[in-house]
Formats: C-alpha cells, sequence, structure tokens
C-alpha cells in the first residue's frame, strides 16, 4: 500500500528568481534572433531540466569559450565569468551576450573596487563554484577564499587594518552570518558591502522553509545537485525540524520517505521550474492527497531586464 500524506504544503516563494528567469529568457531569445547552434558556455543555469529544455531548442553547453567557434554567438550564464573570459572571447570574435545576474555582478564591483583601494578580500564560497571562480577573477592577487569559520581561524592576511570581505549570492544565510561575525571577531577592522551580497531570491526561499520545515513533516526541495542555493534549502529544512530530501523532479521519490509522513512541504531551488513542481503535486494527488495548500512568507516581485544586446536585436527587429 502507497503511503499518503494527509496535506502538501507549498513553500512561497520557491522556484525561478529574476536572475534565472533573464538568464534563461536571454538564450530563448538568442536562438529566435539568431537561430540554432547559440553556444553557451558552462550550464546556463544549475537545473538539468532547464538546460535539457534549451539543449532541445539548438543550445550548445560548452565547459570554455575556446570550444565556440570564432565569430559564433557565445551567452555567458548566470554565475558570471572572470574579465580573462571576457577578454578571450573578445580576441575570438565571439558575439557575446552576457546574462550574469545582477546582483553577482554587484559582488564583481565590489571585488573590483576594494582591490583598487589595496584591502586584503575575504570571498565567503564555496571553492569551485563558478561565481566563486568568475568573482576570484575579478582580483585573483587581492582575495582569499574561506568557506566555514575554520578556515577563518586559519586566516593569516598581510594587513589585518585593511581588510574586507564580500560572499557568494547563494549561501546559508545563516552560517554566512556566523562567518561573517568570526571575521568580525579576529579582524576588529574588516568592512563589508554597503548591503548583504547573499541574493533577495536565496533569503526568501531559506525564510520560507524555516518557517515550512516547521509544520512538515517532510521537505522535498526540487533541484539538481549542483544548485548551490538548492542544497541549502535541504540543510535549512533539516536545521528546522523536518527531515529533508533534494530531488530533481518526482520520479526520484523514495517509497520509504513517506512511511509517517503526514504533511508533506514541497519548495524549490531558484533556477527550478514552475512546472517540476506542479508534476510533484499532480504526483502526490494521484496517490489520494487532495489537501494542497500554500505557505506565503513573503511576497516577491523583482524584475530585471534582458542583457542590453538582446534588448536592442529585439527593438531593431520589431
Amino acid at each position: 500500500m502507497s503511503a499518503v500524506p494527509e496535506k502538501i504544503l507549498l513553500a512561497a516563494p520557491r522556484g525561478y528568481c529574476a536572475g534565472v528567469d533573464r538568464a534563461v529568457q536571454t538564450v530563448e531569445r538568442a536562438l529566435e534572433l539568431n537561430g540554432a547552434p547559440v553556444y553557451v558556455r558552462k550550464e546556463i543555469v544549475h537545473n538539468k531540466h532547464v538546460v535539457e529544455k534549451l539543449r532541445e531548442r539548438g543550445a550548445v553547453f560548452v565547459e570554455s569559450e575556446n570550444e565556440v567557434p570564432e565569430g559564433a554567438t557565445a551567452v555567458f550564464s548566470a554565475h558570471g565569468v572572470a574579465p580573462s573570459v571576457h577578454t578571450n572571447a573578445q580576441r575570438r570574435g565571439l558575439n557575446v551576450i552576457d546574462a550574469t545576474c545582477p546582483l553577482v555582478t554587484k559582488v564583481h564591483r565590489e571585488a573590483v573596487k576594494f582591490a583598487a583601494d589595496d584591502y586584503t578580500i575575504v570571498m565567503i564560497g564555496h571553492q569551485g563554484h563558478e561565481e566563486v571562480e568568475g568573482t576570484m577573477g575579478e582580483a585573483p592577487e587581492h582575495i582569499v577564499l574561506v568557506e566555514n569559520e575554520a578556515d577563518v581561524d586559519a586566516l593569516v592576511v598581510e594587513d589585518p587594518s585593511r581588510i574586507a570581505y564580500i560572499s557568494q549570492t547563494t549561501l546559508s544565510v545563516d552560517e554566512t552570518r556566523a562567518v561573517i561575525g568570526r571575521l568580525r571577531e579576529r579582524f576588529p577592522a574588516i568592512i563589508g558591502p554597503r548591503t548583504d551580497d547573499i541574493c533577495y531570491a536565496t533569503t526568501n526561499r531559506q525564510m520560507a522553509v524555516k518557517q515550512l520545515a516547521q509544520q512538515c513533516d517532510l521537505v522535498l526541495v526540487i533541484g539538481s545537485r549542483n544548485s548551490s542555493n538548492s542544497n541549502r534549502l535541504v540543510e535549512v529544512a533539516r536545521e528546522h525540524g523536518a527531515r529533508s530530501h533534494l530531488i530533481d523532479n518526482e520520479s526520484q521519490v523514495q517509497e520509504e520517505w513517506l512511511e509517517g509522513m503526514r504533511v508533506v512541504g514541497i519548495t524549490s531551488g531558484a533556477s527550478a521550474p514552475e512546472e517540476l513542481v506542479q508534476r510533484l503535486v499532480n504526483f502526490f494527488r494521484a496517490r489520494g492527497t487532495d489537501d494542497v495548500a500554500e505557505l506565503e512568507v513573503v511576497q516577491e516581485d523583482v524584475r530585471f531586464m534582458l542583457p542590453k544586446a538582446i534588448r536592442q536585436a529585439l527593438s531593431s527587429g520589431s
């Protein structure tokens, strides 16, 4: 007998943020304007479903701009790239469309500013993440990476009176706050950005999951394994009292997860489309769960304009 939860509770907000929506639309418009193929450096956003859909439409995903034929159209992902990538693309005559999230661009600008003022910059982030690599590429000789409080304790800087911090936009809000607190203890003169680097969408989704977890036995997070913000949602749900698992789609739900689970919460990472949420809801409806409600914690109305290259092409064609 399949386990049937009494209730499904959906987190709001969930899913696409403004930066992801902008990046996905950028590739779609580039395909409409230029025809296939359009080359995309790395995954446009960290979601397997989205990448596969775009691949079906003619997007070609490559690891490096060096794999893009000279003179072809190349879209840079929402996570941002180092200046050296822009230079190389220009040298190879690529038609570049930069879909970097404006909130990531903000962090890049902070890095440039602090470096120009000769600060040692401590970047809080995850080693190997594309966003971290792109940001550190702005001033590699000035930036050191820390992932946790232990890294802060081991940190040695040349001049403790000239030190600044920045952070990846998709981190755990609570963990990052703890790391910043430890930095301030060790380096009282440290300065930071005028506004928080962790983006509004990451903050809001974690806030919603904190409340969701308190009302649910199990929280399912839809997102891909390489999605930083999705992984953080699983951690936050567990920290606030619910069992939690990360899944790409409804086919990955395991029967033993549902045994004894009365209320199941559902949310999705900032790069997961809403259709995957609805597929999961339908999965539970088909089992016999009729009570589906939404827990709205905060409303979002953020929108970003498409990249200038796309806007100009669209206006000249209209």
